[in-house]
């Protein structure tokens, strides 16, 4: 009877020891995990600002490429016109 008691106890020390166990394991294995997730956050974080600032810096010539080209041809019309005048001389 005392030997029932004794290995009771004993699957009772083990078995809590073993809980223990897994908590301090999955506790730490969360904390882990949870800094990789915050760095993996940070690095796409700044990748998403550095695409950002590219797609503006394209939006901004997107925007002023049609007025450079309608530089250009009033640039070229006038060099034409400049080319009929000295052509006539």
């Amino acid at each position: 009877m005392i030997e029932a008691f004794i290995a009771a106890g004993a699957a009772v020390i083990v078995g809590g020891l073993s809980l223990i166990g897994v908590i301090i394991t999955n506790s730490r294995s969360n904390s882990k995990m949870q800094n990789e997730m915050k760095t993996v956050q940070a690095v796409m974080e700044e990748r998403i600002e550095e695409l950002t600032r590219e797609v503006r810096i394209h939006n901004d010539f997107a925007r002023r490429i049609p007025v450079i080209e309608e530089q250009m041809k009033v640039v070229n019309h006038r060099v034409s016109d400049l080319e009929e005048y000295h052509k006539g001389k």
